[in-house]
């Protein structure tokens, strides 16, 4: 049966079908193969089981607000500010794109949308200041990744729509990896800035930095409704999703004045089709995830991978090596919907954390979005900057160390990602 599958799908990728096709024919064939009993029609009522839960609605509100506030000034704001406070020391306009990215990522949840509007305004300002291009390219792509760590994030919700958890508390848990990465990468451009002698921006007076503050305050209150409905409970996810479209509606036509409704149609058909993708693959991973349960494959390769009662850390580094691989070569989406349910139980069954294993599989597939060989923020990253692949990836093997580093963090020491929940 695994081989089937397997090979199944490996025919429809190699003829180019799309990846959801994918992921629906070859469960199916699996199922009607050697299932032959069994009613074909519940493989529709999965397809519609996997986009009903209630906390999806907060994925299409979520992607709008992001796509309002890139569409407006919000980036640009947020890079001002930051730069005011961090741009005169070494390696300050690194840093400011760093910790603009986590900021934005308190907006977007989307590593590639933060790529686009972090990266497009920010890229100028690093090659002007001395930074080379691969430099460049490198530090904006990865920044971008803090974006499926800081809540809200697409990911999480994912792995709390296939798992039953906690969308809250898998917020709150992210939010202490992302600002370790982020230092982490600020030190490391800090010392590099300062081998290299890449130039400092003149230091910002306070006036100059009230200034900034004022004009980032509106942006800056996106992340405070979400942290402090979620915290408080005034606000589920979907709720604070639905508050985030309205402010950034309010923020960007009337107070920035820098969009009219007429531009609306346009943002709302962009939100539209990046929804429709998210959806279509969240229903034929409830159907891939279905059939293979049935067919009692998640046993079969655990079995075979990990042999008989497995300790929590030999799961722990067997699920970081498998979502990492995949994520090389699938969008994170997928690589959820597919290898949770395969690891969830298990995970369970030996003590592992709901929410700590969560934290792991959404940084695995972060760090899997900017590894060669089909890491999606480097193709992102090819087309809006419009350079080779090559360029793109030369200076990323520091960056992947240091999230190496942080991912074995994350494994032996839990509470950093169970100490808010």
């Amino acid at each position: 049966m695994v081989w089937m599958l397997m090979l199944i799908m490996a025919v429809l990728f190699i003829l180019n079908f799309p990846m959801y096709i994918a992921m629906i024919v070859a469960p199916l064939a699996v199922i009607l193969t050697y299932f032959p009993n069994i009613n074909p029609l519940l493989a529709t009522q999965q397809l519609i089981a996997g986009v009903q839960p209630i906390v999806l609605l907060s994925v299409p509100m979520f992607i709008f607000a992001a796509d309002i506030m890139c569409a407006g000034q919000t980036s640009n704001r947020l890079l001002d500010f930051v730069d005011t406070f961090v741009g005169h020391i070494h390696g300050g306009m690194a840093i400011t794109t760093a910790a603009t990215c986590t900021i934005f990522g308190a907006i977007s949840g989307s590593t590639q949308a933060t790529v686009v509007a972090i990266g497009k305004p920010m890229r100028n300002r690093l090659i002007s200041s001395g930074y080379e291009d691969e430099d460049t390219t490198a530090l904006i792509i990865c920044s971008a990744i803090i974006a499926l760590l800081i809540p809200p994030s697409i990911s999480m919700i994912m792995y709390c729509v296939v798992t039953g958890a906690s969308v809250g508390d898998l917020f709150k848990a992210g939010i202490i990896p992302g600002l370790i990465i982020l230092f982490f990468f600020s030190l490391y451009n800090f010392f590099r800035a300062k081998k290299k002698g890449i130039q400092r921006t003149k230091k910002i007076d306070l006036n100059g930095k009230v200034a900034a503050l004022k004009k980032a305050i509106g942006p800056l209150g996106f992340p405070v409704i979400i942290f402090a409905g979620i915290y408080s409970g005034k606000f589920s996810p979907t709720e604070a999703a639905a508050m985030g479209v309205l402010y950034a509606t309010l923020l960007e036509v009337f107070l920035f004045k820098s969009i009219k409704f007429k531009d609306f149609r346009n943002i709302a058909l962009s939100t539209a089709v990046v929804t429709t993708a998210v959806f279509i693959l969240v229903a034929a991973g409830s159907l891939f995830s279905w059939a293979i349960s049935y067919a009692r494959i998640p046993q079969m390769l655990t079995q075979a991978v990990l042999g008989v009662n497995p300790t929590a850390f030999k799961i722990l580094i067997t699920v970081t090596v498998f979502f990492y691989i995949a994520g090389m070569f699938v969008d994170s989406i997928v690589a959820i919907v597919i290898l949770t349910p395969i690891f969830f139980p298990l995970a369970v069954q030996a003590g592992i954390h709901p929410i700590h294993l969560g934290i792991i599989v959404t940084l695995q597939a972060a760090i899997a979005s900017v590894s060669p060989p089909f890491g999606c923020n480097i193709f992102t990253a090819c087309a809006i900057f419009d350079r080779p692949f090559l360029m793109v990836v030369k200076r990323l093997p520091a960056y992947l160390i240091m999230l190496i580093i942080i991912s074995a963090i994350i494994i032996f020491v839990p509470q950093v990602s169970l100490i808010l929940v």
